[in-house]
């Protein structure tokens, strides 16, 4: 039985309540799989632990790229452009079909962000610091090529526009493949387990009491290592451990909009300007188109954040403007989703203004709290706190620990998958759905969300001539996750 099937669950604690690990992370974001995955791979034995679904958090609500930060140029964060930009290639190698390339425009436009020459050195720097191949490499467009691009876009303020490569991803495919990976190599993992306090013995942090609500059970688990990894939670843990400072978090709140590709119609991901000097992406996926973000101050409760009137007409009035003839309205949103994310404070500084980094804290007690960071630069921050959980560990242990094994680990679901055969095994699966009454469109929905796991939920699809064959696929899709994804809430699933 996969390690991380539903089915397993009760095996998973049992193990957990009666083994010492090396590691506990608290936190089943891309932030708490990376540092499973990282920690895991070099010989720690880890644990884990996460109070949702994974990925419930911010981890789900992202603009659903791995994007290097062309914005962090205008801030100087010339290392942080580095640092994103090469993993975005490390990525798209280890998981090809969960991160692929796509070609992003960015207008220029009268008195906006970027004027052409500063578009155009800021792209070339953009692609030098991130590395980017030859083919991928920025193109600077006439005002007369970004209309035959993008035709929609609003005419009297473009001057001219460039033409750049990111990345689009799955963000919580993304985490639920990484943690797999992490369990196949050995990692126990929980998810709906929530941490009610910390184990001490002599002041030193030695475990997490839990509490399961599928059970009503309680239970201690033990480590020599307690990370905290919970994104917006950071701080409630840290309160916990009794351990805030000077360093605390800041909770912006980022929105996003979905309408039908049809009332909104673009050819290209772009990346725009907006009155009060942000920038927004609009990006077309299937027959949807989805927009974004707004970056606002949040306070209120942190598990399911709402979107607000404010936040939409924020956004219904900057794509309205840049794209004056799709006239988008209220009725219009077919769906949205708010992200919450987890940056350093800074005193004086807007929400926009708040530097990305990711940053680590280690209290009296021994608690690695990890806050701020992005999406794509996980792998980095991961292997950042597993050097600082060894370096914990190597005080009171005499075992050698692997260096980081991350850089050319394949993501579960793209062992024997390259950017080179990813549409050759597209069709593959095309060819073997064909028979059944599906085809092509199925097979990119397949492939793209579980690449070659696409087989393995195809051996469990049982054909019925009486019954649709998008619904029985669906099926054998549902009994794959519960068997090997750890899928507890199934209203979330569906």
């Amino acid at each position: 039985m996969p390690q991380l099937s539903t089915l397993n669950r009760s095996i998973i604690i049992s193990k957990a309540q009666a083994f010492e690990y090396d590691l506990i992370i608290v936190g089943g974001g891309i932030t708490g799989a990376g540092i499973a995955l990282d920690a895991t791979s070099r010989g720690l034995n880890v644990l884990l632990i996460e109070k949702q679904d994974f990925s419930a958090g911010t981890s789900s609500r992202s603009t659903k790229l791995i994007h290097g930060g062309l914005r962090y140029l205008k801030q100087f964060d010339f290392k942080l452009v580095r640092e994103v930009g090469k993993e975005r290639a490390v990525l798209y190698n280890n998981a090809p079909h969960l991160v692929v390339p796509e070609k992003m425009l960015l207008p220029i436009i009268q008195d906006g962000n970027y004027g052409y020459w500063l578009t155009s050195f800021g792209l070339w720097l953009y692609d030098f610091l991130a590395g980017v191949s030859p083919l991928e490499r920025k193109k600077m467009l006439s005002k007369k090529e970004v209309i035959e691009l993008e035709p929609l876009l609003r005419k009297n303020e473009l001057i001219s526009g460039g033409l750049y490569t990111e990345y689009r991803t799955d963000d919580a495919r993304l985490t639920i493949e990484v943690i797999k990976t992490a369990a196949l190599l050995g990692a126990d993992c929980l998810n709906y387990m929530a941490v009610d306090d910390f184990f001490y013995h002599n002041k030193i942090l030695k475990g997490v009491f839990c509490y399961d609500p599928q059970n009503e059970q309680k239970y201690l688990f033990k480590a020599k290592q307690i990370v905290n990894a919970t994104g917006p939670w950071v701080d409630q843990l840290r309160r916990k451990d009794k351990s805030i400072n000077n360093k605390q978090i800041h909770l912006t709140k980022g929105v996003h909009l979905v309408v039908s590709r049809k009332l909104f119609p673009i050819n290209e991901a772009v990346y725009f300007d907006v009155a009060d000097g942000r920038m927004i992406f609009a990006i077309p996926l299937f027959d949807k188109t989805y927009f974004g973000t707004t970056d606002t101050n949040y306070i209120d409760q942190l598990e399911t954040p709402l979107v607000n009137l404010n936040d939409v007409q924020y956004l219904l009035k900057a794509v309205n403007h840049m794209f004056p003839d799709v006239n988008i309205q209220v009725n219009d949103i077919e769906s949205s989703w708010a992200g919450l994310r987890p940056l350093i404070h800074q005193d004086g500084k807007s929400p926009s203004e708040l530097s990305r980094k990711d940053e680590i804290f280690v209290s009296d007690s021994g608690l690695i709290s990890i806050a701020g960071g992005k999406l794509t630069g996980y792998r980095k921050m991961a292997e950042r706190i597993t050097d600082a959980v060894i370096t914990g560990l190597r005080k009171s242990e005499k075992k050698n620990f692997k260096p980081c094994q991350t850089l050319n680990l394949k993501i579960n679901g793209s062992l024997s998958l390259t950017p080179q055969n990813l549409n050759d095994y597209i069709n593959e699966i095309s060819v073997k759905i064909k028979p059944f009454g599906l085809g092509l469109k199925q097979a990119k929905y397949l492939v793209s969300h579980y690449g070659n796991q696409a087989d393995e939920i195809l051996s469990g699809f049982e054909y019925f001539p009486s019954i649709n064959p998008t619904i029985q696929l669906a099926r054998a899709e549902l009994s794959f996750c519960l068997n090997n994804e750890a899928v507890l809430n199934l209203d979330d699933f569906i």
